[in-house]
């Protein structure tokens, strides 16, 4: 175990900036590193429906710097860090549409595609094992079909359309485990998952007679399985009907519908939920992303849609609705909305401590980075892997030492470092299951675990940093890019390098030290 010494423990408050959340401007590159002038951002359409509130509220918020720009729409977008060298080109560059340039290369990249897999698979229970049982192969066809819609861009009403209709073999057709996922695969508890997921409405909250009528829709769902070990095919079985009496549905709106009888009543739910006057279809999509980016749905939780519940700022929810309805669900043109609006773009260092401003998004959350995401910055930087496995190994679980925990197809894959930092167990389906709460055992894992301290000292991209030619306040600036996306401060500058330089340290101990340090700061931890 790496001995936090008192030394060391006074070093990460003296050569860092004091905590993303407050302090005072120090001399430096840059006056305030989370901070920036904001005069070359515009306000966009989405502006108006949020700024004026926080003006009635007494809120006028500051712009974050380039900086904290570039690393937060890396991690929000992307689920990794900006390297060195991308960060320092963004800061440094002049062009006062910069940001907007950042947004268009950032959407266009691999890496997009693989964070919202992951992200879409908490919410669509992508795992093998217990308690979802998919199994390794079939979870990695869900994955694969998840990740290439998301990378083909597919709008959001085909990709949901896909899976309410989808039939064939679960190894085959990857859309079909959306049915396989679902824990309670009566036609209730398929209609009560398809309420949550895809009109972000509980169930338990609606008139009693609704949920009867809505699970007819899926009463002629069949499974069966096949010669092959694991393997099962969902079709529509017309022939679970009984009776020939007229097979009446409800819509989750009331409206009662006589089904036909030549037809997958999957189909007509499908057509009924994708339309863009659905009151909830639309509304959960737009509210999800929002909170994805903003730490916080306009209707808060963000699956938890109710008449009682109602939107901080119905007009702004409005406004993502129609974008949504006339980009014609164009996933992407949302998160271009959505980054490039002041309001995004606002800093995590709140002005005011009031409940009414935080709901009306004053400041940026600070958030602690998920567990995938930390894990693979803390590699990306030092140039290392983890090992991954699965309760159960089976073949198909195999996990190279190339693969970002970020990119795992199988929520059983994971690691004791996951678990700890709050891997969602991708149970329910329901936000909240990914726990990013901070615990003193991960305070303690980033502190003082050999786990970490030997990706520090012996990892590959940190040692070509430490033995490189590079004069001391090059390398202090070297590492301050690679770990924090930013330049240090004058007073960071000058700590750092007095340290790293000091007769109490020998050989690269200062430069690993200095690491470790900016490694276990909030500003690393977090997002802000």
């Amino acid at each position: 175990m790496y001995r936090l010494d008192r030394m060391k423990a006074s070093f990460i408050s003296a050569v860092v900036f004091v905590a993303v959340a407050g302090g005072s401007a120090v001399s430096g590159w840059a006056q305030d590193p989370f901070v920036g002038l904001g005069g070359g951002i515009p306000e966009t359409p989405l502006d108006k429906f949020v700024l004026p509130k926080l003006q009635r509220l007494g809120v006028n918020p500051a712009i974050c710097s380039d900086a904290v720009y570039i690393r937060r729409v890396f991690v929000d977008m992307l689920g990794t860090l900006p390297t060195a060298k991308e960060a320092r080109e963004f800061i440094t560059d002049s062009d006062r549409n910069k940001r907007r340039a950042l947004v268009e290369r950032v959407l266009e990249r691999d890496e997009y595609a693989t964070y919202w897999a992951m992200k879409w698979s908490d919410i669509l229970r992508v795992k093998a094992e217990f308690p979802v049982n998919l199994w390794p192969n079939a979870a990695q066809a869900y994955h694969r079909w998840i990740r290439a819609s998301l990378a083909e861009n597919k709008p959001y009403d085909q990709f949901v359309r896909e899976m309410l209709t989808s039939s064939g073999s679960n190894f085959r057709a990857g859309q079909v485990n959306f049915y396989r996922a679902i824990q309670n695969r009566t036609p209730e508890g398929i209609a009560t998952t398809v309420a949550l997921t895809f009109m972000g409405s509980r169930a338990e909250f609606w008139p009693k007679h609704y949920l009867p009528g809505m699970k007819v829709f899926f009463s002629q769902i069949g499974f069966k399985s096949t010669r092959e070990w694991k393997e099962e095919v969902i079709f529509w079985d017309p022939t679970k009907i009984t009776n020939s009496a007229p097979q009446m549905a409800t819509f989750p709106d009331g409206t009662q519908i006589q089904l036909p009888s030549d037809r997958d009543p999957r189909e007509v739910f499908a057509d009924w939920l994708i339309r863009p006057e659905n009151p909830w279809f639309t509304l959960n999509i737009a509210n999800r992303m929002w909170s994805w980016l903003l730490g916080r749905g306009i209707i808060h939780e963000p699956d938890d849609i109710r008449s009682n519940n109602p939107p901080s700022n119905e007009a702004l929810l409005d406004y993502l609705k129609k974008e949504m309805i006339t980009s014609h669900y164009d996933m992407k043109h949302v998160f271009r909305l959505i980054l490039n609006s002041r309001s995004y773009q606002v800093s995590s260092m709140s002005r005011i401590n009031n409940p009414q401003a935080e709901a009306n998004f004053a400041s940026y959350p600070l958030r602690r980075l998920d567990a995938e995401v930390l894990i693979d910055a803390i590699n990306k930087i030092t140039g290392t892997t983890d090992l991954y496995t699965s309760a159960i190994p089976e073949p198909f679980t195999f996990i190279p030492d190339s693969m970002t925990a970020v990119a795992m197809p199988d929520g059983s894959i994971t690691s004791s470092f996951l678990q700890l930092f709050g891997q969602s167990a991708r149970a329910t389906g329901m936000e909240t299951e990914r726990v990013n709460k901070p615990l003193p055992a991960q305070r303690m894992h980033m502190l003082n675990a050999s786990h970490i301290q030997q990706k520090l000292e012996d990892g590959p991209k940190m040692k070509a940093i430490f033995n490189s030619s590079l004069a001391p306040h090059k390398m202090v600036e070297e590492l301050y890019l690679t770990i924090l996306s930013r330049f240090p401060t004058g007073d960071e500058a000058k700590n750092a390098e007095s340290y790293a330089k000091s007769k109490v340290v020998k050989g690269n101990e200062g430069w690993v030290d200095l690491a470790w340090a900016l490694m276990n700061t909030a500003e690393f931890l977090y997002r802000h």
